[in-house]
């Protein structure tokens, strides 16, 4: 009963979605379209999907496979194993860069994922952290930069008006808050989720997507859809159903987190389905696609090259890089 409703859901979803507007029918594909994608947020929006598959349910033929670090599915894109798949935003631009061209961003599918958690109540804002001192995750890579920049835009200076000790994993920077040898620390969802599950000490004192959203143009992005350009070029019909579905997908984890945790748990996205619903809210699950995609992926490019442009491949990607389908 529950693949009933959820199938029924889902085609009625796609009803109403404008990437469903453009045709109907049965559109051609290959044998299987080969999905690849991150546990946690990054993946979280394709468990609806997946559970479509395993019952026969969806449009396509899929296999899915997912992988607990960005390298192993970086690997399956470049050797063609895989034709789509769900990486972070600065992976999709090495890709490009790495692939000569070869992957594409065909969509957004997570905005900021990153907060600052606290034991105790002086922070409330960025402007209060001068003086203190946060610890994260993240050296070199994503968090790091959007942390900096933040800060920067804010007026404070990383090193000297806010102090960041970086440790190795996100486990680490719950472990020394819970043993009060931090009491600021930057983490991701769902770790955040799990660190507050943990520690009733702890508060979400600052959510980063907002705190970038008050400085940048464009909102903070983090996770993103990419096609495999071969692929996209032979089978374009493919791809559309692939996104229309994809958006159904994501629709049904925002609009039903209880049921859709539990598949999130199911397909070894996140251990458990309780730790997977707590964190679907802030996990910023989405689909954005075309122009309105690429007018928020440039700018953030533009800092995260400006920041070390290796974290995003040696150049920024052109306009080749941002699929737009049929």
């Amino acid at each position: 009963m529950k693949h009933l409703k959820l199938t029924a859901l889902l085609l009625a979803l796609l009803l109403v979605l404008p990437l469903a507007l453009s045709g109907c029918g049965k559109t051609e594909s290959p044998d299987t379209i080969r999905v690849a994608a991150l546990k946690g947020p990054t993946g979280m929006g394709m468990a609806p999907l997946m559970d479509c598959a395993k019952n026969n349910t969806a449009k396509q033929n899929y296999t899915f496979t997912i992988e607990g670090a960005p390298d192993a599915v970086n690997a399956l894109l470049i050797s063609g194993e895989v034709d789509i798949a769900a990486v972070p935003v600065n992976v999709a631009s090495v890709l490009f860069n790495k692939t000569a061209g070869q992957i594409q961003v065909a969509g957004i599918n997570t905005k900021g994922v990153l907060y600052l958690v606290e034991d105790g109540n002086t922070v409330q804002s960025i402007a209060d952290l001068k003086g203190k001192t946060v610890y994260a995750s993240g050296k070199g890579a994503t968090p790091e930069h959007i942390l900096n920049h933040v800060l920067t835009k804010n007026g404070l200076t990383p090193g000297t008006d806010v102090t960041v000790e970086y440790l190795s994993e996100h486990a680490e920077v719950i472990t020394a808050l819970a043993q009060g040898k931090a009491t600021i620390g930057l983490l991701p969802e769902p770790n955040v989720t799990s660190a507050l599950a943990g520690n009733d000490k702890l508060r979400i004192a600052v959510n980063m997507t907002e705190a970038w959203d008050a400085i940048a143009d464009t909102t903070l992005v983090q996770g993103v859809i990419v096609v495999n350009k071969t692929f996209a070029e032979t089978y374009p019909d493919a791809v559309k159903t692939f996104m229309e579905e994809y958006a159904a997908s994501v629709e049904y984890v925002n609009a039903n987190p209880a049921e859709a945790s539990v598949m999130i748990e199911a397909a070894g996205i996140i251990p458990k389905a309780a730790l997977a619903q707590k964190a679907i809210h802030t996990s910023n699950i989405c689909l954005i696609t075309g122009e309105e995609m690429k007018a928020a992926l440039v700018p953030l490019y533009d800092v995260l090259f400006a920041a070390n442009p290796a974290s995003i491949g040696g150049t920024l990607p052109t306009d080749a890089f941002y699929y737009v389908g049929k």
